[in-house]
């Protein structure tokens, strides 16, 4: 194991919550709200982020650098200047893949066990 591999494993696992606000940010630059919104979006509103729960989420991702803050701004008349914008760093990226694999692998556990559907 490198590393890297390493670093991305002493992650790991990653609460549910800060996989999907890694998952969310993995599709672009979002501010806190958007955040909230796409996570509720992706789960079907099964998972719904307080803004408490984001924030905390948010200052420990980028206190891990896991997370920057970005200048980067849309055009003036798409944007509200008190939004902070949140970007996913390289190494935000390689922990949530490292987190995708590490559940792929539960996901087959369970199914050759017979714990879930599908072919082991």
């Amino acid at each position: 194991m490198t590393d890297r591999e390493t670093a991305e494993r002493d992650f790991l696992p990653l609460p549910e919550a800060t996989f999907h606000i890694l998952i969310a940010l993995a599709e672009g630059d979002r501010h806190g709200y958007g955040i909230i919104q796409d996570v509720a979006a992706a789960t079907g509103g099964a998972l719904k982020l307080s803004a408490g729960t984001l924030y905390r989420s948010i200052q420990r991702l980028l206190e891990q650098g896991l997370i920057v803050e970005t200048r980067d701004r849309p055009a003036p008349d798409k944007d509200d200047e008190r939004r902070r914008y949140y970007r996913l760093t390289p190494l935000g990226s390689a922990v949530a893949r490292a987190e995708a694999r590490r559940l792929t692998q539960l996901v087959r556990l369970a199914r050759a066990s017979g714990f879930a559907p599908g072919k082991a």
